[in-house]
Order: structure tokens, then C-alpha cells, then sequence
């Protein structure tokens, strides 16, 4: 599983890069003495730390290792190449390209995750209502499946984030709300299965309830596939992102986003190639290490396997498949 050791280790490391983003690449220095007082201006940023940074007026001791905001503007060195005072180079307003792929990095991340809860709870609520009560029910939900997967999901979007103002949230929204019919058809088919074995229909002759059934042993046998699935979601979601704030309705200036700094690179790109090379890197890095990361944990349920009711991280041996009606 050498693929999923190097997967989870750069989502941990683009997780480190957006905790600790306010602190990497920001002209406040770390650590300032202010007469006999430590003061952490940069810790500001944070609304916990903020008193700690408050009010220094003192000479710095620590500086950031990117001592640049983000949103420094500098005309003077506009366009500037990759050097020793700016590793990655500066864009047409002068701000450090490095400094704002690191402020971008948990604006693009946190868009990636919450779309794609959120599409994976919509799928769970749909595609689970439709597998455990059947029926006209079942087939209703099923056809709204079809026809949101009928629609082109980046057109849809396009739509949506038009209509609304373009913002953060705007995003999310849009974004969750045209991706989870995948999550639900997995949903419905591994409940559809599940509800037909014969722990279910034993829990079922004893007398249990059909919502304690759904939560205790439908639910759980319906997770594998919709987390694996949520987990290339995420990858598609900052896709979606980045495709968005290249088309200049994406996260609004002048916050960050790798998309938005990619954008640059079509004004700017045949004489500034960095504006191009490492937004991109840092798109396709994190697209990749999740999808090693998904693909990682879908070979390790095993087709066919589900979840027992005793617990949500154990496995039965797999079932055989059946035809679902």
C-alpha cells in the first residue's frame, strides 16, 4: 500500500500547510520583544491567539518563513521570476506566489471537504430512503437521480454560482448540490442488497423498528462505498473550484485560490510560466493524493464486503452479490 502511505502523507501535509497557513507566510513577525514582553503578532490571525499578538510595537526575533502577505501589493516587483528573495515569484500586482498558494491552500481544501460532506449527506439521506422503503418511493428518488445526473454538473454550476453571488459558500453550495447522485445510487444499491440478508430479516421478525433497521444495519452497510466515493469527491470539488475561479466566477479576489492564481497565468503565462507551473502543481498534488487515498481504501473493503451491525470499522467476509430489484 505504498501508494496510499504516500497519498495520506501529503493530505496530511496540505492539512499542516492550512492549519498553519497565518503562520508561514506572513509579513507580522513570529516572535517580537516588546520591552521585557514576548509578543506573537502573527498569532492574530487566530481568533483564540489573538490577544497574544495585539498591540506589538517591538523589535521582531522570529520572522515567518515567507515573511510576505498575501495580499501585499508591491508594483515594483511585478512579474518577478523565481529567486532567492522570492522562491516562487510574484504576480502582476507584485504579492509573493508563494505566500498566496499557502493562503489559498485552506480556502481551495476546505471547499473540497465540505462540498463533498455535504454531497455525501444528501446522497445518504436520497439514495438511503430510496433502497429502505421501495416501492413508488424508490422509484420516484430514482428518477431524480437520473435526471440531475442528466444535467452537466460544470454547466450546472456555472448556473448556480451566475444566479448567486460568487462566494465561498456560493461554491460549496452549488457544488454539493449537483454531485450527489453518485453518493445515492451507491447508497441505494448497497441497501438494497444489505436489507435482503438474514441478520436484516432476522432483526426484522423479532420485532425491531424499520428506522432502528436502517440506523443499525442499513446504514452502516451502505457507508464503505459512500465514503470512498465522497473521498474522490473531494478531488473533483477542488477541481470544480479551480475551474470556476479560471472562468472569474470562483472565489472573489482578493482572496486566494489555487484556481484564481492558475487564471493569472492566461494573461500573463507566455511571460511569467510560474503563474502557471506551480498553482498547477499544487491542483494536480492534491487531486492525486486523494484519489490514491480513495483508491487505497476501495481495494481494502473488497467488493462485495459490508459493514457488521456490531460495529462501524469491522468487516464481515464478503457477500455474494445478488440482483437487485
Amino acid at each position: 500500500m505504498r501508494e496510499a502511505r504516500l497519498g495520506i502523507a501529503s493530505l496530511a501535509l496540505f492539512a499542516a500547510v492550512a492549519v498553519l497557513s497565518p503562520l508561514l507566510a506572513t509579513d507580522r513577525p513570529l516572535v517580537a520583544r516588546d520591552g521585557g514582553r514576548w509578543r506573537f503578532p502573527a498569532a492574530a490571525a487566530y481568533p483564540v491567539l489573538g490577544s497574544a499578538g495585539k498591540g506589538w510595537t517591538g523589535r521582531p526575533v522570529l520572522r515567518a518563513p515567507v515573511p510576505y502577505s498575501p495580499y501585499g501589493i508591491s508594483l515594483g516587483e511585478r512579474l518577478e521570476g523565481p529567486s532567492a528573495r522570492h522562491w516562487l515569484g510574484t504576480d502582476d500586482l507584485g504579492r509573493d506566489v508563494l505566500a498566496r498558494l499557502i493562503a489559498a491552500t485552506p480556502v481551495s481544501l476546505s471547499i473540497g471537504l465540505i462540498a463533498s460532506s455535504l454531497s455525501m449527506l444528501l446522497g445518504l439521506a436520497i439514495g438511503g430512503a430510496a433502497g429502505a422503503a421501495g416501492g413508488a418511493v424508490d422509484l420516484v428518488l430514482s428518477r431524480a437521480m437520473e435526471v440531475v445526473l442528466c444535467f452537466p454538473t460544470l454547466f450546472f454550476v456555472l448556473a448556480l454560482v451566475a444566479i448567486l453571488e460568487p462566494s465561498v459558500s456560493t461554491i460549496i453550495l452549488a457544488i454539493g448540490l449537483t454531485s450527489w447522485p453518485n453518493e445515492a445510487r451507491y447508497a441505494r444499491a448497497e441497501i438494497l442488497k444489505t436489507r435482503r440478508l438474514d441478520f436484516v430479516r432476522a432483526s426484522r421478525a423479532a420485532g425491531t423498528g424499520p428506522f432502528r433497521i436502517f440506523w443499525r444495519h442499513l446504514l452502516p452497510a451502505a457507508m464503505p462505498p459512500v465514503l470512498v466515493s465522497a473521498t474522490f469527491g473531494v478531488a473533483s470539488a477542488i477541481l470544480a473550484e479551480s475551474a470556476l475561479s479560471f472562468l472569474g466566477i470562483g472565489v472573489p479576489p482578493p482572496q486566494p485560490s489555487w484556481g484564481g492564481l492558475l487564471a493569472l497565468s492566461e494573461s500573463y503565462g507566455n511571460r511569467a510560466w510560474w503563474l502557471a507551473v506551480f498553482p498547477g502543481l499544487a491542483i494536480f498534488s492534491a487531486v492525486a493524493a486523494y484519489n490514491l487515498v480513495g483508491e487505497a481504501w476501495r481495494r481494502s473493503l473488497g467488493e462485495g464486503a459490508v459493514l457488521v451491525p456490531s460495529g462501524p470499522f469491522r468487516r464481515r467476509a464478503a457477500v455474494p452479490s445478488e440482483e437487485i430489484e
